[in-house]
């Protein structure tokens, strides 16, 4: 309780640093998106802050109680990701000793932050795309179809504009995911902010 009430004050949007005209845009979009269930995609240069803002829109819904859970798409091939997504059943693949849940069950009632989504290869996005229309999966290696009550919130430093005319990456998910967008201004485009 103690973290779940300091993580809270941490991500107010008073503590986002940026007066910018930009930032105050931002601000006002997180406000409006936040109590809502729509998907938000954050697009942003490295270092912007989208994983800042993807918690501040958490932790200012009716979700906050629930758990706010973060997959770093590019940092795993894409054999591992499919299982830290939707988790695999106990001898499913060499080394799998035990069933383990996946993040779309462990976020249940809460938000799923899929960070650096650009980064997904093709095969995955079909099974992201299923899940985002049916509220349904698999496990890797199970039969039984599971669901979860699951807030997806995306960020990117792709264009994907680019990766869909270059066929890296599907429209149909990018119109899922693209709901509400939001875009982080680098700080070179705010320059009024760097003192702050």
């Amino acid at each position: 309780r103690e973290l779940q009430s300091e993580l809270k004050g941490k991500y107010k949007l008073e503590n986002v640093v940026g007066t910018a005209k930009s930032m105050v845009e931002i601000y006002k979009a997180v406000q409006r998106v936040a109590p809502t269930r729509t998907t938000v995609m954050i697009r942003g240069e490295s270092g912007t802050g989208k994983e800042l803002i993807a918690r501040a829109v958490h932790y200012n819904s009716p979700r906050a109680e629930k758990p706010f859970i973060k997959v770093s798409c590019a940092a795993l091939p894409e054999t591992l990701l499919e299982s830290e997504l939707f988790g695999h059943e106990k001898g499913s693949y060499t080394g799998a000793t035990e069933m383990v849940k996946g993040r779309f069950e462990l976020a249940d009632g809460g938000t799923l932050f899929l960070d650096e989504i650009g980064d997904v290869t093709p095969a995955t996005q079909v099974k992201l795309l299923r899940v985002l229309q049916e509220k349904k999966f698999e496990r890797v290696g199970g039969a039984r179809t599971l669901s979860s009550d699951v807030r997806i919130i995306a960020a990117t430093n792709r264009n994907l504009e680019k990766a869909i005319a270059e066929g890296k990456f599907r429209e149909d998910l990018y119109y899922r995911l693209n709901v509400v967008p939001i875009f982080l201004p680098s700080l070179r485009d705010r320059k009024e902010d760097i003192p702050l």
